[in-house]
């Protein structure tokens, strides 16, 4: 009975009453996957579906000692240190030269009063310098965010949410979009990486959300190609035939802000290889 109480109580915490802070919601989000998966460390979670399905995890690791993400790093490196046109680098836009500082993505800007992620930071600072913006789904600036994502691996995520009714509006506005349905299949984020965790859909295993975005961007073999937070954003919207969002549009960024502050305290492991 005690447990069963517990878990009653972080689903009702994270669903969304007016009296848990972003901590209590937080503390629950943890707790409730504790209880869900008793065998699975809480820091495993940075694994994504591999911590809670063994037989994946074996496959995963093999994949991981020729880790097919291992060119975006290559090349994520060589941009981000190739010289834009003023002869300014990106490392002249970041804190500690954009060299281990992941963690800290996304955070609320109190002086333009919205949500930051790193890729929105990367093109604003290409555009600062005179460059064109990167597609914010692919390509490019997926190689430059696992590169940058590379380099803080180890790195304990702390996103923060400062003492400002703005940044609470967003955090809110993102947890309210993570619990809503939406599309014709009327589903929502919750409720396949939540309630229906560890659960099979068709050939596929449903991923726990506690941890999803410490391993961003990846390498996805159905996509053959690497992609950002924001790409699998819209592909979970399209899985649910809602019309995708603008990438890096409020509501995505809000969504991220929510989804990796629920992740605080987990090491960054990214970029990743994901099926």
């Amino acid at each position: 009975m005690k447990r069963m109480v517990t878990v009653f109580l972080g689903a009702a915490l994270v669903a969304g009453l007016a009296w848990a802070t972003p901590e209590d919601d937080r503390q629950a989000f943890v707790e409730y996957f504790q209880n869900r998966f008793p065998d699975v460390a809480v820091a495993d979670y940075i694994n994504g579906v591999y911590a809670i399905d063994p037989g994946a995890y074996e496959q995963w690791v093999q994949i991981e000692e020729f880790a097919p993400y291992e060119l975006a790093i290559a090349e994520g490196k060589e941009l981000f240190e190739t010289p834009f046109a003023n002869g300014k680098t990106y490392a002249d836009c970041f804190p500690n030269g954009g060299i281990g500082i992941r963690q800290n993505y996304p955070y609320f800007d109190t002086a333009t009063g919205q949500v930051k992620t790193l890729e929105l930071e990367i093109n604003e600072c290409r555009e600062k310098n005179g460059e064109k913006p990167l597609g914010y789904k692919k390509g490019p600036i997926a190689s430059i965010s696992a590169y940058m994502a590379f380099t803080s691996r180890g790195q304990v995520l702390d996103v923060k949410i400062p003492d400002d009714p703005r940044a609470m509006a967003a955090y809110e506005h993102g947890k309210e979009f993570y619990y809503s349905k939406r599309g014709q299949l009327n589903f929502s984020c919750a409720d396949c990486h939540v309630s229906n965790s560890g659960m099979m859909i068709r050939a596929d295993r449903l991923s726990p959300a506690l941890g999803h975005p410490t391993h961003f961007p990846v390498y996805r073999s159905k996509w053959n190609d690497m992609g950002t937070l924001h790409r699998r954003f819209d592909g979970c919207n399209k899985q649910v035939r809602a019309v995708p969002l603008k990438a890096q549009g409020e509501e995505y960024r809000d969504l991220e802000y929510f989804v990796t502050y629920m992740s605080n305290g987990l090491v960054i492991n990214g970029p990743g290889a994901r099926k």
